[in-house]
């Protein structure tokens, strides 16, 4: 009863909270600055929606994995980055502005994506006779209400009380912290209390999510590279293809909103154990060792900070 009330109603308000936080830090004018030079805006876009959900098919579909961890898989490639991939950005000397616009644009994009994903996932690896019920219609409503809506109050608590939300910010971003070891340990103590998942069952699922994340962080780097982005640009594209929104994951698979199925949040899971790390040392090493790109345009604008990763 309590881990039904929990996974009903605790686990998309944390989300929602997250995601309040996540709009406090954004700002029209991201919005804008981006739009100028949309291309490189594109290219992350299709990386993230097109190109890594078929990465995860590929690896489902190979990993030898139980039907619904293959699908966990796919959620996890359905749920762009979010607060997170921007923090390692700035952290790592990226484009913050174009960081911030695909998480952006992605909260909108998501809610027609990630139902569609879900159940391309539901229909190729789980049998039509075991396949969980879901109302596009009703899942797309849940997600607005669950990301599109706190993240647009966030942001016009920015635009209009700019010192409050930043008040606000500073105690939600230790709050987030806390609240999503909450919904971790919820996962994994709800899936190892019904059947005593073994260390050997995380152990075997691990390459898997780790193939995703390190394939996501290529193919970002790449396709930035060889569309003549510039470093900063490359680092960005790394992270965000390669970060994915765990949390989201894990809400999307576990929550009795949404599929109610905690085998499904278990990738997602231990996705999120390393992902920080992995993302951080990966763009570390675009910084230390890869040279600019030829391609790279003269006319491509740079600001300050992104010229002192180049440097």
């Amino acid at each position: 009863m309590q881990g039904a009330l929990i996974s009903t109603y605790f686990l998309p308000a944390v989300l929602a909270i997250i995601m309040f936080n996540l709009g406090l830090s954004l700002r029209i004018s991201d919005f804008k600055r981006i739009l100028r030079h949309p291309r490189q805006l594109i290219i992350g876009l299709m990386a993230q929606i097109i190109i890594l959900p078929l990465i995860a098919f590929a690896i489902a579909s190979i990993s030898g994995l139980s039907s619904e961890l293959k699908v966990g898989i796919m959620i996890i490639a359905a749920c762009p980055g979010g607060a997170v991939s921007n923090l390692i950005t700035y952290y790592l000397k990226g484009s913050v502005s174009l960081s911030v616009a695909l998480t952006s644009v992605n909260s909108v994009i998501i809610l027609g994506s990630l139902p569609a994903i879900i159940w391309i996932a539901l229909s190729q690896f789980v049998g039509e006779s075991e396949i969980i019920t879901m109302s596009v219609q009703e899942t797309v409503l849940k997600i607005f209400a669950m990301i599109l809506v706190p993240t647009s109050l966030g942001m016009l608590i920015r635009h209009k009380k700019r010192m409050i939300a930043y008040r606000i910010e500073q105690v939600m971003k230790y709050l987030s912290v806390i609240l999503l070891a909450v919904v971790y340990s919820f996962v994994i103590f709800e899936k190892t209390g019904s059947d005593r998942t073994s260390i050997a069952e995380y152990l075997e699922i691990a390459p898997w999510v780790f193939s995703l994340n390190l394939l996501g962080m290529l193919t970002g780097f790449w396709m930035a590279r060889f569309s003549g982005l510039n470093i900063a640009k490359q680092i960005t594209l790394s992270v965000e293809v390669g970060i994915q929104n765990s949390a989201l994951a894990i809400t999307i698979a576990s929550s009795a909103a949404f599929l109610g199925n905690h085998q499904m949040a278990i990738p997602a899971v231990i996705y999120g154990m390393f992902t920080f790390f992995s993302a951080v040392i990966f763009g570390l090493i675009i910084r230390k060792w890869v040279k600019p790109s030829k391609l790279i345009k003269k006319s491509e604008p740079e600001t300050q900070q992104e010229l002192e990763v180049r440097g």
